[in-house]
């Protein structure tokens, strides 16, 4: 096992000899029944009083990591301590287990370090930042994208896009924006651009279309009800069977508990009365929501920058 030391860290040398032998032990480096280099050997290696050395020693071996067999010397017992380990030891566990990988990789300690340190400069994004002009289908979207991320999500209009509201950001907008959202972003900054689902394809389990039955459209979008008034007829429900609602007006509600059910978005389908029948239509295609999953949701990850 390789071991190195700072002697210029806050961190007392003799925990640093500890925790990588703990790391040694807990990544497999260190087999069970393996022999450890002697304090006199390591503190002439190393330039480190040999009771700095006994005093880890004695510290891994209370501890259960090690074996002190007089007069032979210093050996990984043969089971390893079961005691959980702390979130500053399981990180180290990670780090060292990244050592040990690109060590075996043939790559060598600086540049190790040097790409911690870049990777350790980097601020991951802290939240969502959705461009649409229309203030309707931005709350519709920013309600869909938040189900889908860990992130705070905000919507606004492109002439609001300021660096201060940039920094930090996962940018989301549709295609149709997409040319002008771009040059306004800094560089690095990651872009989802949305796909929408087609209406037909959402109300393929309904057809075919009930002839008699009432049947609701409601939105606080207006192209939402123009779109769905299109492919509903195109469908073959029969005009007088559609009811249509625009949420964003006084007594929107009226009359839709008479329909056997209620096309609408999903923000809508919220503010429907209870007992009524809604068929929420998701604006964004399943393919978008599991890129802003995979970006913004739980374990969304920040490629690390080349040299």
């Amino acid at each position: 096992m390789q071991l190195w030391f700072a002697r210029d860290a806050d961190v007392p040398l003799r925990q640093q000899l500890v925790t990588q032998v703990i790391l040694g032990i807990v990544c497999d480096e260190l087999r069970p029944g393996q022999r450890l280099p002697s304090t006199r050997e390591l503190a002439r290696r190393f330039h480190i009083h040999p009771n700095t050395i006994s005093s880890a020693y004695r510290q891994l071996q209370r501890e259960g990591w090690l074996d002190l067999r007089r007069g032979s010397g210093v050996y990984v017992r043969t089971t390893k301590p079961e005691v959980p380990l702390s979130p500053a030891m399981t990180v180290d566990r990670l780090i060292g287990q990244l050592a040990l990988s690109a060590r075996s990789s043939g790559i060598k300690g600086p540049l190790v370090r040097q790409r911690l340190k870049l990777w350790l400069k980097l601020k991951p994004p802290d939240h969502v930042l959705l461009v649409e002009r229309d203030v309707e289908l931005r709350r519709i979207l920013l309600s869909e994208i938040q189900t889908e991320s860990v992130l705070s999500v905000e919507g606004h209009d492109l002439t609001a896009l300021t660096l201060k509201r940039l920094k930090g950001a996962i940018v989301i907008t549709l295609p149709r924006w997409s040319a002008e959202v771009t040059p306004r972003i800094p560089a690095g900054t990651e872009l989802i651009t949305l796909r929408l689902n087609s209406v037909p394809a959402a109300l393929l389990k309904w057809l075919p279309a009930p002839k008699t039955a009432l049947l609701g459209v409601a939105s606080r979008w207006p192209q939402f009800l123009k779109m769905a008034n299109t492919m509903l007829i195109a469908a073959g429900f029969d005009p007088d069977t559609l009811l249509f609602r625009d949420a964003r007006k006084r007594g929107w509600r009226r009359g839709l508990n008479e329909a056997a059910a209620v096309v609408c978005d999903s923000l809508t389908a919220e503010g429907l009365p209870q007992g009524l029948r809604a068929i929420p239509f998701q604006l964004v295609s399943d393919a978008s929501r599991e890129e802003v999953r995979r970006c913004c949701g739980v374990g969304h990850q920040t490629l690390l920058p080349t040299l």
